[in-house]
């Protein structure tokens, strides 16, 4: 390794190869920043894992990326036993089958590739370690038929920014998470300007970069932009040589032009969103891109990490159009990838996504959304239980279970009243905490405080949440009040004290009863909702109270 580990890629490195050794397949996921040595984590346990004897799958997104991984893993274990693959779009077709073969006899130990590594065509003889790099740029089918390859093998995942349910999946413990948070020495952050297309800035730019004997990167959101900014650059700065690259070249192109640029022969590499992963090229450390606007939070984030890898200070353009109104969303992406220029805040940004976009499904195949339907907190805290639970003692306890309540009125807090969505989710999560009277009247105290009198939808949701600390008291799962009386059914047909129950039904006479089902039915005469509030709250204030008496 030609570098000082830094800290915290020592740290990953460590953890890693302490998972390795656990005995049960490890799923770890590294959040390291564009540039700050995820790969050497990654070249570290495909090498402890080949010279085990098993074989190391690398999965990247793009042929760019795959050439390039390729070229590393290649040099760092030349003259050791290893033998290292490639498949992808820029293999030919004779050595791609010669590397197949390779992989199901065994003889090939680490092969790294595209999606190309995921069709059923390819079968693994002793598959041990999967690394999956640049993570956000897979969909879950992909991931889950990656683990499909192999139930027992261990997995690596990189990210400078996880998408929301992979990020949501390691801060609750589903997965491992190691952070690489400190920037290798001498490294510099990013310079980000955003500004509206003005040729002349552009010109100043491109030339800039060519004065100080470096490269740049053009990119485009389509690849029907390529031929317009082609000509563009031309005529404005025809004094640089502009190679053009995008994703559906034939590929011995794509890999004469890319060498061509590694090399130097070119000074301005024009492309689209291809070179967005992963690619390291120290001497390029200026970025221009076109129509900011159209990409995404992470995509930009991902452009940017292509320049400033190296001692030199780098520059970001990030160009929109001239005279159009940026949509909302787009704007709050931008202002965040301007806020976020300091080394490091892959994470950070990941985080800002969780927020704009909600943490998907788990266990299905949405990748982002869902969550407003419970509240995040309320997610997180019931995650946290089920995780903590299983880990425990390997099954799920019934810890947490709230009293369904019926009583045909609506109860909530309405838009009009609080027209913020974040607040009301976050203070119904509140009142989901309130257990005693003193409590909800201060709460109560505090809405008319804040937004003005109580709608009678307010003062009938607090009216639920005390009757509801009564049911939980007095162990009622579910209650249903309508204009004739209320049914009361006891959770799992328990009642604290049931000497008391009895005695208590017995002196109400013919107005109570119990069924066959151990439910018990009040009869009352209770035509408006706030009666039937007010009832159903003095029958469970006595049963909480004889429930009192039994503890």
């Amino acid at each position: 390794f030609p570098y000082e580990e830094t800290d915290d890629q020592q740290t990953a490195i460590d953890s890693v190869m302490d998972d390795l050794g656990a005995g049960k397949p490890m799923d770890r996921l590294i959040c390291g920043d564009v540039g700050f040595g995820k790969t050497e984590v990654a070249l570290r346990a495909a090498f402890i894992a080949a010279m085990e004897g098993f074989q190391v799958a690398v999965v990247v997104p793009t042929t760019l990326l795959s050439r390039q991984h390729f070229k590393t893993f290649s040099q760092r274990f030349s003259g050791l036993p290893i033998r290292v693959a490639q498949a992808s779009r820029l293999v030919g077709a004779k050595d791609l089958a010669e590397t197949k073969k390779g992989i199901a006899e065994g003889t090939v130990d680490i092969v790294v590739g595209t999606h190309a590594l995921l069709g059923s065509a390819i079968s693994f003889k002793n598959l041990g370690l999967l690394i999956i790099d640049e993570e956000q740029h897979f969909g879950v089918k992909h991931k889950e038929r990656l683990k499909d390859l192999k139930t027992d093998v261990h997995v690596l995942t990189l990210s400078a920014t996880p998408i929301p349910r992979t990020l949501q999946l390691a801060l609750t413990g589903v997965r491992e998470l190691s952070l690489i948070a400190t920037p290798p020495v001498d490294r510099m952050a990013v310079r980000t300007f955003i500004s509206p297309f003005d040729p002349l800035v552009i010109r100043e730019t491109l030339l800039r970069e060519r004065y100080r004997g470096g490269h740049s990167f053009y990119v485009v959101p389509r690849i029907s932009d390529l031929a317009e900014i082609h000509d563009f650059l031309k005529e404005s700065v025809p004094e640089l040589k502009v190679a053009v690259a995008h994703g559906q070249m034939p590929p011995g192109e794509l890999d004469d032009i890319m060498n061509a640029f590694y090399d130097g022969q070119y000074d301005v590499l024009l492309s689209t969103t291809i070179v967005e992963s992963g690619l390291d090229i120290p001497t390029a450390n200026t970025l221009i891109v076109h129509r900011a606007d159209m990409f995404g939070l992470s995509q930009l984030y991902q452009l940017r990490g292509r320049v400033g890898r190296s001692k030199v200070r780098a520059y970001a353009l990030f160009t929109l159009p001239a005279n159009r109104k940026l949509t909302d969303t787009a704007e709050r992406r931008l202002k965040v990838l301007q806020s976020l220029d300091t080394l490091g805040a892959g994470f950070q940004l990941a985080s800002h996504d969780l927020d704009i976009r909600g943490a998907g499904n788990l266990l299905g195949e949405e990748q982002s959304g869902h969550i407003k339907e419970v509240g995040f907190e309320l997610y997180q805290q019931m995650l946290e239980e089920a995780v903590a639970e299983v880990k425990d003692s390997g099954e799920v306890q019934d810890g947490g279970w709230s009293p369904q309540i019926a009583v045909g009125t609506a109860v909530m807090i309405p838009e009009s009243y609080v027209p913020d969505l974040q607040l009301r989710l976050a203070l119904y999560r509140r009142l989901g905490d309130l257990e005693n009277t003193e409590e909800i009247d201060a709460f109560g105290a505090e809405l008319i405080d804040r937004f003005g009198p109580l709608p009678e939808e307010v003062k009938h949701l607090l009216k639920i949440v005390f009757i509801k600390a009564l049911c939980r008291k007095a162990n009622v799962e579910k209650l249903d009040a309508g204009p004739k009386g209320v049914v009361i059914h006891f959770r799992k047909r328990e009642y604290p004290n049931p000497v008391g129950l009895v005695k208590f039904i017995g002196e109400q006479g013919s107005l109570a009863k119990i069924r066959p089902d151990h439910s018990v039915v009040f009869t009352r005469d209770w035509p408006t909702a706030e009666k039937r509030l007010a009832g159903s709250a003095v029958v469970m204030t006595q049963l909480a109270r004889l429930a009192e008496k039994a503890a």
